[in-house]
C-alpha cells in the first residue's frame, strides 16, 4: 500500500477512507509509528499549508482534522502500547467567561495532527484551574483562547497566575477574534497564533522541535 493514499485520504477529509486505509496498511506491516509521521502528520501539514495560501478555508481543515481523528481512533491504543513519544504535551482552553469553544477545539485538532498530545480543558476556565492542570500533567504549554473583547482581562489574569504560581519554564500561547500580538505581548505571553495553523509553527517553534 502507498501511504501517500491515506495522507491524501486526510488532506481530502475522507474519514471513511482514512480509517479503512489505516487498518489494510496496519494489516499489510505498517508500524502505527510511521502511519502516524508519514501519512497522519504529513497530511495535517499539507492541510496548513493549504490554509495558509488561502486555498484551503475552516470548513476544509475541520474536514481534515476529522478524517486525522478518525484515523487516530484506531492508531492510539497501538501508540498507547508501544513507546510512542508525543512531541510535547499541551493544555488549550477557552479563558474565564468565555464560552465559544470551535476555534479553540480547531486548534487542539490540529496540534494533536501534528503529533502532540493535547489536554483540552474546554471553556470558561479559571487561572487557577489552568495552574492546577498544569502542575498535574506535566505539560509544557498552554494555549489560551478567547473571543470576546471583554475576556481580554481573563487572560491577562490566567498568563500573570500561570507566571505566579506555575511551574517554571511553562510556554504560553494566546489567542482568538480580538487577541492581538501586541496585546499578547503586552500580557506577557511567549507567542501569538492567529490561526489553527499558525498555533502549531508557534508550538513547534516553543519547543524547539
Amino acid at each position: 500500500m502507498d501511504l501517500a493514499a491515506l495522507k491524501q485520504a486526510v488532506v481530502a477529509g475522507d474519514d471513511q477512507q482514512a480509517s479503512h486505509l489505516v487498518r489494510l496498511a496496519l494489516d499489510e506491516g505498517f508500524s502505527a509509528q510511521s502511519l502516524l509521521n508519514d501519512a497522519l502528520i504529513a497530511g495535517m501539514d499539507d492541510t496548513g499549508e493549504l490554509f495558509e495560501r488561502g486555498e484551503y478555508f475552516i470548513p476544509e481543515v475541520l474536514l481534515s482534522a476529522r478524517a486525522m481523528q478518525t484515523a487516530m481512533d484506531v492508531l492510539r491504543p497501538l501508540l498507547a502500547a508501544g513507546d510512542y513519544e508525543p512531541l510535547g504535551k499541551v493544555i488549550v482552553g477557552t479563558v474565564q467567561g468565555d464560552l465559544h469553544d470551535i476555534g479553540k477545539q480547531l486548534v487542539a485538532m490540529m496540534l494533536e495532527g501534528a503529533g502532540f498530545e493535547v489536554i483540552d480543558m474546554g471553556t470558561d476556565v479559571s487561572p487557577a484551574r489552568f495552574v492546577v492542570a498544569i502542575e498535574e500533567s506535566g505539560a509544557r504549554i498552554v494555549g489560551l483562547s478567547a473571543l470576546l473583547t471583554t475576556t481580554l482581562p481573563a487572560m491577562e489574569a490566567t498568563v500573570s497566575a500561570l507566571r505566579e504560581a506555575g511551574p517554571a519554564g511553562v510556554k504560553v500561547m494566546v489567542g482568538g477574534a480580538p487577541v492581538t500580538s501586541a496585546f499578547a505581548q503586552s500580557i506577557g505571553a511567549d507567542g501569538y497564533a492567529p490561526d489553527a495553523s499558525s498555533a502549531v509553527s508557534l508550538a513547534r517553534r516553543l519547543l524547539g522541535t
